[in-house]
């Protein structure tokens, strides 16, 4: 029988702010304290595992690392420090607080230049201990946020530029979604800029504060994908297994984008189907299941429902996906938006390249509006990056011949 002890396994249900705030933390003590402790923070909402030494929670955390660890430093060698170093190899991000007795402040402060993020004397205050793992868990937290929002800004396209009738629904139809956390099923052609109106979605949600994750079905192998999302938590890296916490939970309380879902291998179907009902995931290799609290956007460019017919997707996953289903229109739908999509990706590419001294790109209307646009938006946004790069090189003054060259339209030049 473990000697480890699990307390708070499943937030409870009435508690929202508990379900979005719930975080996994691993208490290594074996002092009566701790455990009163544990029980604490376990009403506060996280799910709390205690180990009772270093050795204890070594075997812990090689099965999954938690989201913060409390550890004890005593007489025990030196284990507690090991203990550090094995939650850093696995994920540099994860706040480890230290207790020590006043006689070991010494082995404390060297914790902390080890990466510890603060430490405490014992006996300690119950309140003073939470105060510490709410404002560690905050800044990871803020860490996480603060990284995907810079992520963002920079890839926000023009996923939402547009004044024509299908863009107006469109916009329409995304802010009415925004409100809700249903599963969302976002279908269009290649190009069209699915992923980025699912960050449209998420940025106008409340969950906008909580972490966007995106993984394509499609670009992975099934093992790996099947770990990518629901998480490894076989040994650590040095024993030949890499662990992984998981997509889905790393986007607790925020939005998982799952794109080219219609790739997706019938088997992992099942355990997301699964996870989307149970608001459960279990990692590869692991005993315990964890709860997560995320809204799922789906997006294909397949016929979902030919694929339910040839038996390689699930119909039962199909309805929970599509109970709001938005529809991309492509580029050719929409000519009328390529003025106001032309400067934005001007104006973008602009800043990334600050030798480029184009002030505006010259358009000929007729001449764009003819062109098929098969990529989408996603062309027209390669396009126009790649004449503001001339523009950096000096060729200001793009003409067909050098436009065409490069896989430019002759209806696009730059204009200094």
């Amino acid at each position: 029988m473990s000697r480890r002890a699990s307390l708070g396994m499943q937030p409870p249900e009435e508690s929202p702010r508990a379900r979005r705030t719930c975080a996994r933390i691993l208490v290594v003590s074996a002092h009566t304290a701790a455990r009163r402790l544990a029980e604490r923070l376990a009403e506060m909402g996280h799910v709390v595992e205690r180990a009772i030494d270093g050795g204890d929670a070594l075997r812990s955390v090689r099965e999954e690392v938690p989201d913060l660890v409390i550890t004890e430093l005593g007489d025990v060698g030196a284990d507690d420090i090991d203990v550090l170093e094995a939650v850093h190899q696995l994920d540099p991000e994860v706040p480890v607080i230290v207790t020590a007795p006043q006689g070991a402040t010494e082995r404390a402060v060297d914790a902390v230049k080890r990466g510890a993020y603060h430490y405490v004397t014992t006996p300690f205050q119950f309140d003073e201990v939470i105060l510490f793992v709410e404002r560690a868990l905050e800044n990871r937290r803020a860490r996480r946020v603060n990284f995907a929002l810079r992520r963002d800004a920079e890839q926000r396209s023009g996923a939402m530029i547009g004044r024509s009738a299908p863009m107006r629904a469109l916009q329409a139809v995304i802010a009415e979604t925004a409100s809700s956390t249903a599963p969302v099923l976002l279908r269009g052609e290649r190009g069209t800029g699915k992923e980025l109106l699912a960050r449209e979605i998420h940025r106008s949600s409340p969950r906008r504060d909580h972490p966007f994750v995106a993984v394509s079905c499609a670009s992975l192998p099934e093992e790996q994908l099947d770990s990518e999302l629901f998480g490894h938590a076989r040994g650590l890296p040095a024993d030949g297994a890499v662990w992984r916490r998981g997509l889905f939970v790393e986007a607790d309380g925020g939005t998982l984008f799952l794109d080219a879902v219609g790739d997706m291998p019938p088997r992992l179907q099942e355990k997301v189907l699964r996870v989307l009902q149970d608001r459960e995931v279990r990692a590869v290799g692991a005993i315990t299941l964890r709860h997560v609290d995320v809204r799922v956007i789906a997006a294909t460019e397949r016929d979902l429902e030919e694929r339910v017919d040839a038996g390689q997707f699930r119909s039962d996953l199909l309805q929970k996906l599509g109970g709001a289903c938005i529809t991309v229109p492509p580029l050719r739908d929409r000519r009328e938006d390529i003025p106001d999509l032309v400067e934005w990706f001007a104006a973008r590419a602009r800043r990334r390249t600050p030798a480029a001294r184009a002030r505006r790109v010259a358009l000929d209307l007729g001449g764009l509006s003819a062109h098929a646009w098969p990529g989408n938006v996603r062309e027209l946004e390669n396009m126009v990056e790649r004449l503001v790069f001339l523009a950096a090189r000096g060729e200001h003054g793009v003409t067909d011949r050098a436009g065409l060259s490069m896989g430019l339209p002759p209806q696009l030049q730059v204009v200094v």
